[in-house]
């Protein structure tokens, strides 16, 4: 059995003025597991002024998870929560049936100047909760549970994994794992889900003799158990867990299991500049007064990143 189903080259896009390399979605794998869109962000680094400025934007059908190694970020949303994260932590926004979110570099980094390195990605809801109330939830980096194994130190950010099970809410049987393995050691992998990816943030592995270079995201044929080794000092995250249960489509920042939803969404968005967001689906964070219009409308530069016009996932 090959142990690679595919390997990722991912591209670069600009967003809110920083580099990312998108992961997924990509033609031949929109998705692994229940995660639907897969961002690398910087390192960038931002002399004093300059920062990161993604304006108010809406997000049905997914959860956001927003995990840095570097920097800070702060984020609003209109449930009303205001965090700022920093490495080790975790942002996770459930949108379900509508939230709108912005994410800025915070007064005092932005003054200061300051490095911005991350990874930020949407795990698409199951039909059940499709439709639930957004919330958003944070936790700082103690509550996640950090282990080491063949010298690889490890912290699970997202569901389960060797036994262990991360505080965050999840929906579906997931696993999203930051590990960080000095050069020769073994990464080891969850055997227990279905779907898996590796991602390289720096440095490279092997996958059975296979090298895997900085930037690439290593899809894993199901079932296959793999020998994993950092070929030198790597950081890699882990990700995948059940297979959807059925069809989404992406369009812009809405995932949904149909088109008529994402519709809809569009018709809220719109509607809710003209009503200034009064009794709208979609209200502004607290602070915010700004509005980005949908793709084909205007489209400002800080506008937040954009998968595709029509990706659906299979």
């Amino acid at each position: 059995m090959r142990a690679i189903e595919i390997l990722i080259q991912p591209k670069d896009h600009d967003v809110g003025g920083v580099t990312v390399r998108r992961a997924l979605p990509v033609a031949k794998r929109r998705a692994v597991g229940p995660f639907v869109f897969f961002d690398h962000i910087g390192p960038a680094r931002f002399a004093p002024g300059q920062g990161i400025d993604v304006g108010p934007h809406p997000h049905i059908g997914l959860a956001t998870v927003t995990y840095l190694f570097d920097g800070e970020m702060d984020h609003a949303d209109s449930t009303g929560a205001q965090r700022s994260i920093r490495p080790g932590a975790v942002n996770w926004m459930v949108a379900g049936r509508g939230v709108t979110h912005s994410e800025r570099t915070g007064p005092q980094a932005r003054r200061d100047g300051h490095v911005l390195h991350g990874v930020q990605t949407w795990v698409a809801l199951p039909l059940a909760h499709e439709q639930d109330p957004p919330s958003f939830h944070h936790h700082p980096a103690a509550d996640l549970p950090a282990f080491t194994l063949n010298g690889a130190r490890m912290r699970l950010i997202l569901g389960t994994a060797f036994g262990r099970r991360a505080p965050v809410r999840s929906f579906s049987p997931i696993f999203y794992l930051h590990a960080e393995a000095p050069a020769g050691a073994g990464i080891p992998l969850p055997g227990d889900h279905a779907e898996r990816a590796l991602y390289v943030v720096s440095g490279a592995v092997d996958i059975d003799g296979q090298a895997i270079q900085q930037g690439e995201m290593a899809v894993l044929t199901e079932g296959a158990a793999p020998a994993v080794t950092a070929r030198a000092d790597a950081v890699v995250m882990l990700c995948g867990g059940a297979p959807l249960d059925g069809r989404r489509t992406i369009w812009w920042n809405f995932v949904a299991s149909s088109r008529e939803r994402i519709e809809q969404a569009k018709q809220d968005w719109r509607a809710s500049a003209r009503a200034e967001f009064k009794d709208s689906a979609f209200a502004l964070p607290p602070g915010e007064t700004t509005h980005i219009p949908l793709p084909g409308d205007e489209q400002p530069a800080d506008s937040p990143p954009q998968p595709s016009d029509d990706c659906p996932t299979t």
